[in-house]
């Protein structure tokens, strides 16, 4: 049996770590490197980097950070924000970088995800969506780090980019980031029963047990989370006892 991934998240601006609520907000959250070092040896499944701001401010991304990480964590890593081209998946992974997330760029141009597939393959192109409420089950994306509505439904997109390549979803709800609510699980569930890809459920997590809904009830395949790691509420290692308590497949160090 495949086992589930648990994933802190490091969102960045301005070179420092920072985690904000319904993506504002923001408070500082330490230096970059060293968290990714700490959550390495935590025993992290994979580490999810994002450059917060870059598509809003219409800059590429951290090349050099994402360097100094690969140099010191064997974790995979996940890289986005900014990212626009195949040219730019292809300088993050000589960076050092494992997998590079899509957002803003696919929902511009979902066709990007296929350059990007054909080029490197499905298993490094991970399509994030970022999407909210907007009625009864139905999920609106954002992009530009929320700002900017698209009308665009989030599953139907979610069917479209990995028919074109994304080997993975990372699914953020906006309405829960950084609420410690829990997951929305409606949504979850509803693009990890869309798509043949594993989903990453993100947005939301105050409680172990919202990791383990995440899993049991949104049929994710990897959970990730940032506020409940980032301030010392609980470790890498406690969540993924709780986990396994609650019958799901981990990989403990």
């Amino acid at each position: 049996m495949l086992k589930t991934r648990l994933i802190p998240c490091l969102d960045v601006a301005d070179g420092r770590v920072v985690k904000g609520v319904n993506f504002v907000g923001l408070r500082d959250a330490g230096d970059p490197v060293e968290a990714a070092r700490a959550y390495d040896a935590a025993g992290a499944d994979e580490i999810c980097f994002l450059d917060i701001h870059a598509t809003h401010e219409n800059r590429g991304t951290m090349f050099d950070m994402v360097r100094r990480t690969a140099e010191q964590c064997f974790v995979p890593l996940t890289v986005g924000g900014g990212v626009r081209t195949k040219e730019d998946v292809r300088a993050l992974l000589l960076a050092g970088a494992d997998k590079v997330s899509f957002n803003s760029a696919a929902v511009a141009n979902p066709d990007v995800i296929a350059e990007a597939a054909d080029q490197f393959g499905s298993q490094c192109i991970v399509c994030a969506i970022d999407a909210k409420s907007v009625a009864p089950g139905k999920w609106e994306i954002f992009t530009h780090g929320g700002r900017r509505e698209t009308g665009i439904d989030a599953v139907e997109f979610a069917r479209l980019v990995t028919a074109k390549g994304a080997g993975e979803i990372l699914l953020t709800s906006m309405d829960r980031d950084g609420t410690k609510s829990g997951f929305n699980l409606e949504m979850t569930r509803a693009i990890s029963d869309a798509v043949n890809v594993p989903v990453i459920a993100s947005g939301g997590v105050g409680t172990l047990d919202h990791l383990v809904d995440g899993v049991t009830k949104g049929g994710a395949s990897a959970v990730l989370a940032a506020s409940i790691f980032h301030f010392g509420e609980y470790t890498v290692q406690e969540a993924k006892e709780h986990m396994i308590a609650n019958g799901i497949p981990m990989r403990l160090q």
